[in-house]
């Protein structure tokens, strides 16, 4: 092969070569794996067990809220704290990686600033010790919960 064949075969091997990474980055943090449902939602397509375990996740929230409700009719700011902190971002290193790269980058911003919202309250309810205030955070975090139920559907791939 000749130097100046090499010379513009390599460049062009290096762009198509970046191309296939950028489209596969775009494909697996931005859009990830979705469709779209008859109402206008997006649909987060997820093997079964991907979806059992979102399902899981968004209980545990329902849970973790009513929690943080009863704790705050009793200004019981410790166990506002404890609850919140279960929900927090550490909870979200529990999602596998392959599951990951199947949500939409929008709904992965939903889903920390919900978890980091938890977070938010625990660090607070320890702090400042005021229920009206973890309420004010309570519906910042239910305001994410509701965009994110208007604009996703989750489903399980079947088999063909």
């Amino acid at each position: 092969m000749t130097s100046m064949i090499r010379s513009r075969l390599y460049p062009a091997i290096v762009a198509v070569l970046l191309l296939i990474i950028a489209g596969m980055t775009y494909k697996f943090i931005v859009t990830g794996s979705t469709g779209k449902t008859e109402d206008g939602r997006i649909t987060i397509l997820l093997e079964p067990g991907e979806r059992d375990l979102m399902l899981k996740e968004m209980r545990a929230f329902v849970e973790g809220l009513q929690q943080i409700s009863e704790a705050l009719s009793k200004d019981d700011m410790k166990s506002v704290a404890k609850s919140a902190r279960a929900m927090g971002t550490s909870r979200a290193h529990d999602v596998p990686l392959a599951m990951m790269s199947k949500l939409p980058l929008s709904f992965k911003k939903l889903a920390f600033s919900v978890h980091g919202g938890f977070d938010t309250i625990a660090m607070d309810a320890d702090t400042i010790a005021s229920p009206k205030h973890t309420l004010g955070q309570l519906s910042e975090i239910l305001q994410n919960c509701v965009a994110c139920h208007s604009s996703y559907q989750v489903k399980a791939i079947t088999a063909k």
